[in-house]
């Protein structure tokens, strides 16, 4: 058997990733995230251990964060035989990707004033009907 050395998650991350997920990221990013932060690189299988994730988690975490070109992906020969593993490292600084989320909130924000504003112009020129 190997010794196997992987760093994990402690409380400031912790409360990182729930800051994270009141702004609408998933668990599931927000996590791999966090984690990413503080390493240079990790397969998805230091990044199960450490987070505590599941692979398809990990793996849907991966694909929308490569969607978004936060993360770079390369390929490393196992010893032996057997698939390359993937190695992941954050391509994007943090900021960016919380700037995105700013983004989304503000224009989310905006479309749900529009529809305010609108919903009040309209009951003023709409007479309402009372049925008795």
């Amino acid at each position: 058997m190997k010794d196997y050395e992987v760093k994990v998650l402690d409380e400031k991350e912790h409360i990182f990733i729930e800051t994270l997920k009141t702004i609408g990221i998933s668990r599931n990013v927000a996590t791999t995230m966090a984690y990413l932060m503080n390493v240079d690189k990790a397969s998805a299988r230091e990044i199960e251990i450490s987070t505590g994730l599941r692979q398809p988690e990990v793996s849907l975490a991966m694909r929308l964060m490569r969607n978004q070109s936060w993360v770079s992906v390369r390929s490393e020969k196992k010893p032996g035989k057997g698939r390359p593993m993937k190695i992941y490292s954050l391509a994007a600084p943090v900021d960016e990707i919380i700037s995105y989320y700013e983004d989304k909130i503000y224009k989310e924000s905006q479309a749900t004033i529009s529809v305010v504003k609108k919903l009040k112009v309209m009951s003023k020129t709409v007479p309402l009907t009372t049925s008795k």
